[in-house]
């Protein structure tokens, strides 16, 4: 943790922040979908975090992307706000959040996937029938819930 939510974690300690945050759902040219293993809970996720102060969400999502998994996007789409009780999560180091994610799908990118800070043990695309909710970060199963609904 960096910048604004370290800054924040110094005054409040472990209660409950709201997070402001950006994400990537990269798609490869079969439509199957970039997820890591988060470093912290053991479970798969995209790539995200929080915004910086000014920072636009695009930017975030993109500097994310690039951070967490190696990759530069090109273009993003915007998919789905993220928020309200599913999206409420206690990391394991014990800092709450209450999630506020504006989630974009980037079909074009470039780069090799890599797990690039340590946030992401290992990468890999999942099509979609290999996707297991249960395995998925808890804060983010709504969202890629609803990925999978909108492509049966």
């Amino acid at each position: 943790m960096t910048g604004y939510m370290q800054e924040m974690r110094k005054l409040v300690g472990h209660r409950t922040l709201i997070q402001c945050a950006a994400s990537i759902i990269c798609l490869d040219e079969h439509g199957r979908v970039l997820l890591g293993k988060r470093s912290d809970n053991h479970k798969w996720g995209y790539s995200g975090g929080s915004l910086e102060i000014d920072e636009r969400v695009e930017d975030c999502a993109k500097r994310e992307l690039f951070e967490e998994m190696g990759l530069i996007a090109e273009e993003l789409q915007f998919f789905f706000v993220n928020s309200g009780p599913e999206a409420h999560y206690v990391y394991p180091n014990g800092d709450e959040v209450s999630n506020f994610e504006l989630i974009f799908i980037c079909k074009k990118w470039h780069g090799i996937p890599h797990p690039a800070d340590g946030e992401m043990e290992e990468l890999r695309f999942f099509s979609l029938e290999e996707i297991d909710l249960s395995e998925i970060s808890p804060p983010i199963r709504p969202v890629l819930k609803k990925w999978m609904e909108e492509h049966k």
